[in-house]
């Protein structure tokens, strides 16, 4: 693989958990415009993601599962037995028109990264990275748990030795569920602490590391994380792929949670990781705020490819920041110039408080 491949789908633009739903908001397809209106996305870079059939959703969620996900969408409600059984038709994963077709586009978007990536490459897949899916429930917005069978894929295509790097400020419960124990796997999250799911209390082994991080997170505390948590131990681990769950929900301006990172600090882990395993797979996950995720992903897909972003967009690009709207939030009411401007944040230097140092010695 010569360049950097992006998968993406049309499906995306159109669809919405719902008018009152944190994932209301248009985010792959901002990502998708941005792109192509920065001149970083031509059309032989762009791989249209595929929509799993239910039975290759098998290999790690369970057959009854699948069907009920398939059903829900084709009746467009759920039975009280498997809203209880399967977490469909609740507040968090509702019914919605696209609620097996989206996550199935996702998942086919992942399996097929690690196809791609067989002979080794860079794929960014920015609809990927829902990584709250249990076998036989949704979760936390996740349907499915496609970097669950993101990983399978790289392996059945021959990775054997795999990290999986997660700074979502959620932290992956689904992604641990599954290879929590498994000796060939390493798994580094960074969350916030406290926040949901409430999993992934500090600790580490040779295979498994969780940080919850302290409300406020800056800069340059990531930026210690990266330089002794992520990086040495990703190095040593001697992977034969790496998969980073990117979540844009980390920076300052994400109603969902409470981090204070720019996109910059995510930017630098992206190029951190380039050249550290022959395969690298770069997945989406959580933000909710639409500007500030479609300028980081679009900030990703730049990185991977080592293009430059300029101080200020192109004349398209900034036409579609500023036809983005974030209704029933205040963020969305008064959006500074910025964001419809540029793609990078400033920085946000900080302090390294006492008690993330202590943490990141720790492990």
């Amino acid at each position: 693989m010569d360049r950097p491949v992006f998968i993406g789908s049309e499906i995306y633009r159109g669809s919405s958990y719902g008018g009152w739903h944190p994932l209301r908001v248009p985010r792959v397809s901002t990502v998708m415009d941005l792109s192509r209106a920065m001149g970083w996305l031509p059309p032989e870079v762009f791989m249209p993601s595929p929509r799993v059939k239910p039975a290759a959703l098998t290999i790690w969620h369970t057959p009854e599962y699948v069907a009920a996900l398939h059903a829900a969408e084709e009746a467009q409600t759920v039975s009280d037995a498997v809203r209880n059984r399967h977490a469909l038709g609740t507040p968090n994963n509702p019914v919605f028109p696209e609620m097996y077709r989206r996550p199935a586009t996702a998942a086919g978007g992942s399996l097929l990264a690690g196809e791609l990536l067989a002979k080794g490459g860079v794929v960014y897949h920015p609809a990927g990275g829902t990584h709250h899916g249990m076998p036989d429930r949704a979760g936390g917005f996740c349907y499915l748990n496609d970097p669950v069978l993101a990983i399978l894929s790289l392996r059945r295509n021959g990775a054997s030795r795999i990290v999986y790097i997660d700074i979502d400020a959620h932290h992956p419960d689904g992604v641990e569920h599954a290879f929590g124990t498994d000796p060939d796997l390493l798994m580094i999250s960074v969350h916030e602490d406290g926040l949901w799911p409430r999993t992934g209390a500090l600790g580490a082994t040779d295979t498994l590391i969780n940080l919850p991080v302290p409300r406020g997170l800056n800069d340059d505390e990531i930026a210690l994380i990266r330089d002794d948590v992520i990086l040495p131990r990703t190095t040593a681990f001697r992977p034969d792929a790496i998969v980073l769950q990117c979540g844009a929900d980390g920076v300052e301006e994400d109603p969902q949670a409470h981090l204070s990172l720019s996109n910059q600090a995510h930017w630098a882990i992206v190029d951190s990781l380039m050249g550290l395993a022959p395969r690298l797979l770069v997945l989406g996950g959580g933000g909710y705020n639409p500007w500030s995720v479609g300028r980081l992903w679009t900030g990703v897909w730049a990185t991977l490819n080592g293009f430059e972003v300029p101080a200020r967009v192109t004349p398209k690009a900034e036409e579609t920041l500023r036809a983005l709207h974030f209704d029933g939030n205040r963020r969305g009411k008064n959006p500074p110039e910025h964001w419809f401007t540029t793609l990078a944040d400033e920085p946000r230097h900080g302090p390294i408080r006492d008690g993330l140092r202590s943490m990141v010695t720790t492990l």
